[in-house]
């Protein structure tokens, strides 16, 4: 029996994907995995038996990541199942951007009473929220993941120009970008460029603060900026100091702060972006999956902190190792089964950053044995069998 802790109500269909081998709750002492959506997790004590945390959605600020990598602890996200929700939202926000429904919403309400007269107020009053249509003005796309093709593609469909920017693009998303869009190498020519420019990027020492003082001034006079990616990607000064200005004809986010709520300009959205039904069944069990596939088979995929690695089962038994990415490593993990006379059928290693991992099926053996002397390799940080 394997046990799963959950952090947060998480999706009945989510949670139907485990089999009868587990148990599952918020009560669940020492688990083997855990699903949390948006529980912050920075201080939990987690227990010497989780090996994997799953987060059910795409971001990964709410757990400790370097902590994690440092217990052996693998740590999953499910990029792309909250894809087309976050997609949907960011396409109102581009039209709401530009045609003032949110202020016109607003002011129709102030006309409560006016009896026979609203329709003549309204017909007064509407030239106060006009905007333009979005057809036919182009919009930068910063970063190409799941749901930055979604939203380059959907606006290429309504009309628009779309210029896409990812120094990181993968093979797939090239693939599913459609091919109208402008795939741009210089950031430098969003800004020059682009009516209307959102922002898909993760929250990283590098990406925080991209929009700020110097980038807003790159940028063409009246530009529209969305954000459904984190509320730090965008400087709130400097974004209030060119609303002010007029530089930023409106910013539309999912992330509001403080700093920008009730600032004239800014239509701040209570992160609605995968509140959908859809998307919390997608994300679930996805996060299912992914620690059922590590848990029983040792698979890595979709982790943040781990490399991917996955391999068919061979042999009588499978070995795990998470350890330091340093050099000799596999060298001293193989000469341990040389020096036994097991035999090795099948091995993958792979690195990210400074970890890595290793599988190994085997033949037979004393695995007990064989584990306790992996473990006993400095940097080794967790073995286990499968």
């Amino acid at each position: 029996m394997f046990k799963i802790k959950t952090y947060n109500k998480i999706s009945k269909s989510g949670l139907e994907v485990f089999d009868d081998k587990y148990t599952i709750g918020d009560e669940v002492e020492n688990a083997d995995g855990a699903i949390v959506r948006s529980a912050a997790l920075h201080d939990e004590v987690f227990p010497e038996t989780l090996k994997a945390i799953a987060r059910a959605g795409a971001g990964t600020n709410n757990i400790p990541i370097e902590k994690c990598s440092e217990q052996g602890i693998v740590v999953f996200n499910t990029p792309g199942a909250n894809a087309n929700a976050v997609k949907e939202l960011v396409i109102a926000g581009l039209l709401i951007s530009s045609r003032r429904v949110v202020s016109g919403i607003e002011w129709a309400k102030t006309l409560k009473g006016e009896g026979d007269a609203v329709g003549k107020l309204v017909e007064k009053g509407k030239g106060a929220f006009a905007g333009p249509e979005i057809k036919g003005k182009t919009l930068g796309v910063i970063g190409l993941g799941a749901i930055g093709v979604m939203v380059a593609n959907a606006a290429n469909h309504l009309g628009m120009t779309v210029f896409g920017y990812d120094p990181y693009l993968s093979v797939k998303s090239a693939w599913n970008l459609n091919h109208n869009a402008v795939y741009i190498n210089d950031i430098n020519e969003i800004y020059a460029k682009c009516d209307y420019i959102t922002i898909h990027v993760p929250l990283t020492d590098s990406t925080k603060n991209l929009i700020n003082t110097e980038t807003i001034a790159k940028m063409k006079d009246g530009v529209r900026i969305l954000n459904f990616s984190r509320a730090a990607l965008v400087n709130d000064a400097a974004l209030k100091a060119a609303l002010e200005s007029g530089k930023v004809a409106s910013y539309v986010t999912d992330f509001p702060t403080d700093d920008v709520l009730d600032v004239d300009g800014v239509i701040a959205i209570p992160h609605l972006g995968a509140s959908t039904p859809e998307s919390e069944d997608n994300c679930a069990s996805m996060a299912a999956k992914e620690l059922i596939d590590y848990i029983e088979n040792g698979n890595i995929v979709n982790s943040v902190n781990l490399p991917e690695v996955t391999m068919p089962r061979s042999g009588e038994h499978r070995i795990c190792v998470i350890h330091k990415n340093i050099p000799n490593m596999l060298t001293a993990i193989t000469g341990i089964f040389a020096a036994d006379g097991v035999n090795i059928e099948n091995l993958l290693n792979k690195s990210r950053g400074d970890y890595a991992y290793t599988l190994l099926d085997i033949g037979a053996a004393d695995t007990a044995a064989v584990a306790d002397e992996i473990m006993a390799i400095d940097g080794v940080i967790k073995v286990r069998v499968i």
